[in-house]
């Protein structure tokens, strides 16, 4: 076959369509912004060549509007990253950072030291009272005593150190790179700056802290350093308010004593370890015992006899207190009727058992009572449930409402250790309370102290205007007796009288009828 030649009237190939083609193949490899020459001809060539170059535009410009939205949400889903960060690392309420970020930071600080003598320390801070606060002005006024709180801890350091909350009324400090001196120093800057007063809301505040300092040593982590610091402040805070310690060894001894002891204590009554004992409550006239008072002694099988005064707060602590509570109750309502079953009971008889705070915010509190009563067969009236002040003036709606239905039920109720808190004798009438206890403080001097006797003079009858009777506590001379007595005042317990009894002795005073001393038989 003979190839097909080229005619005498063929044109030759037009070479913008060579350009059409390199320009599809750099469009289609992504260069949205190359641009196929267009000549003056303005032929059907040019036309598909311009309308290329328009669809390159669009693309180009559709890319671009996509970039720039990508690159927005990008912007935006970093900014939500790092507010979420800032939110994971900081406490919403003052806005210090948190426990998580002050681990984080204290890690970087130990990592960072070369072991010199200035070192990482921490500062742990509690406030002294707060629950006071909380309970006597509800938690609108302590958070913005918490807040005003991290504004002075804040002023009292340097812009870059770190200090967090690190929940309640607890704070710490983080100072990099210090000698001891200097992180003593600190926490006395940080005590001035608190003790200042400051008005929330119309109330006077002087906040004061427990401080605990630790420096690092070597091979310790941050967990360490905290805990140290952690050690020292509740060192710091049995010492009393606005107190200052340095972590030392011994102190982490006493804190793992403290921990066995906690963990003791709940085992205590399932291992049948408390006792009670009485003590009497006398009509200073006649020395006619009225009642008793349940004491509670707690007999530890390697440490021997423990005082409520080391073991209540830490079972108040450690939650163990609400178990101990209702043991001594049930105890407590036994034994009265063992008395009254063996003949030994006076009327008018009574029996007084202490509530916590923690006790009475329990729901099941008055249907716990009510059982138990109905169980031992007392009787409501012969019941006296001691409150502290503070709990009485701190009481919230549960509270209330238990002091009430057990007001109700037949129990009587008493104010105890009355003069060591708050005192306010206006708010005595709007509580349903039978009997105001007068704590020992009030009395100690009345001997010596004209202008104290005419102030326990006026208290009590203040007492009685509000339709309440008063028992004096802490009797322990003659002349004590004596005054109270020449006041009018009717009923006290104390060591002139009688010391803490066995259930047997009081027993044996029952049957016997006995009357124990008053005034008027050791001056005559």
């Amino acid at each position: 076959m003979i190839p097909p030649q080229e005619g005498a009237g063929d044109l030759p190939a037009d070479p913008r369509l060579g350009s059409i083609v390199e320009g599809i193949v750099r469009i289609a490899a992504g260069n949205l912004t190359s641009r196929i020459p267009v000549s003056s001809a303005r032929d059907q060539v040019d036309a598909v060549s311009t309308g290329i170059n328009l669809l390159a535009a669009e693309l180009d410009d559709m890319y671009q509007d996509m970039e720039q939205r990508v690159e927005s949400r990008t912007l935006e889903l970093r900014a939500a990253h790092q507010q979420v960060q800032r939110m994971a690392l900081s406490d919403p309420l003052t806005g210090l950072s948190n426990r998580i970020d002050l681990m984080q930071q204290v890690e970087l600080a130990l990592t960072d030291w070369d072991g010199r003598e200035a070192a990482p320390a921490v500062l742990m801070i509690d406030l002294d009272g707060f629950k006071e606060i909380n309970d006597s002005f509800g938690h609108k006024a302590g958070d913005l005593v918490l807040q005003e709180v991290a504004g002075r801890l804040l002023a009292s350091v340097p812009e870059e150190i770190v200090v967090a909350r690190l929940g309640g009324d607890e704070f710490a400090v983080l100072l990099p790179e210090v000698a001891r001196l200097s992180a003593l120093e600190a926490a006395e800057r940080i005590q001035a700056a608190l003790g200042i007063r400051t008005v929330v809301e119309g109330l006077d505040v002087w906040p004061r802290a427990s401080i605990g300092v630790h420096l690092a040593e070597a091979g310790q982590s941050a967990e360490d350093l905290l805990l140290r610091a952690d050690t020292a402040m509740y060192e710091a805070k049995e010492g009393g308010p606005g107190q200052v310690r340095l972590f030392e060894p011994v102190m982490l001894y006493a804190r793992q004593l403290r921990r066995e002891m906690a963990s003791d204590l709940r085992r205590a009554v399932e291992r049948n370890e408390f006792r009670l004992a009485y003590q009497p409550v006398v009509d200073i006239v006649t020395g006619k015992m009225q009642g008793v008072e349940v004491l509670l002694r707690w007999e530890h099988p390697t440490q021997g006899l423990v005082m409520p005064d080391i073991f209540i707060p830490l079972a108040e602590e450690s939650g163990a207190i609400l178990g101990i509570g209702r043991w001594v109750l049930r105890s407590a309502l036994e034994q009265l009727a063992q008395w009254r079953n063996s003949g030994q009971d006076q009327d008018g008889f009574h029996i007084r058992v202490n509530v916590s705070p923690s006790e009475l915010e329990s729901m099941d509190l008055v249907d716990y009572v009510r059982a138990v009563l109905r169980e031992t067969g007392a009787v409501p009236r012969d019941l006296v449930l001691e409150i502290t002040e503070s709990a009485f003036v701190g009481s919230g709606d549960v509270e209330t409402y238990s002091m009430k239905a057990l007001k109700a039920l037949g129990v009587r109720l008493e104010i105890d250790d009355f003069g060591t808190g708050y005192s306010s004798i206006s708010y005595l009438r709007r509580l349903p309370v039978d009997t105001v206890k007068v704590d020992r403080a009030l009395i100690a001097d009345i001997g010596r102290d004209k202008g104290q006797l005419e102030f326990v003079d006026a208290v009590h009858h203040l007492i009685q205007a509000a339709g309440m009777e008063a028992v004096f506590e802490g009797i322990e001379t003659p002349e004590q007796a004596e005054l109270l007595q020449d006041m009018g005042c009717c009923n006290g317990q104390g060591y002139y009288f009688s010391r803490p009894l066995t259930a047997e002795q009081v027993g044996t005073l029952l049957a016997s009828g006995s009357r124990l001393p008053v005034a008027t038989e050791l001056v005559a």
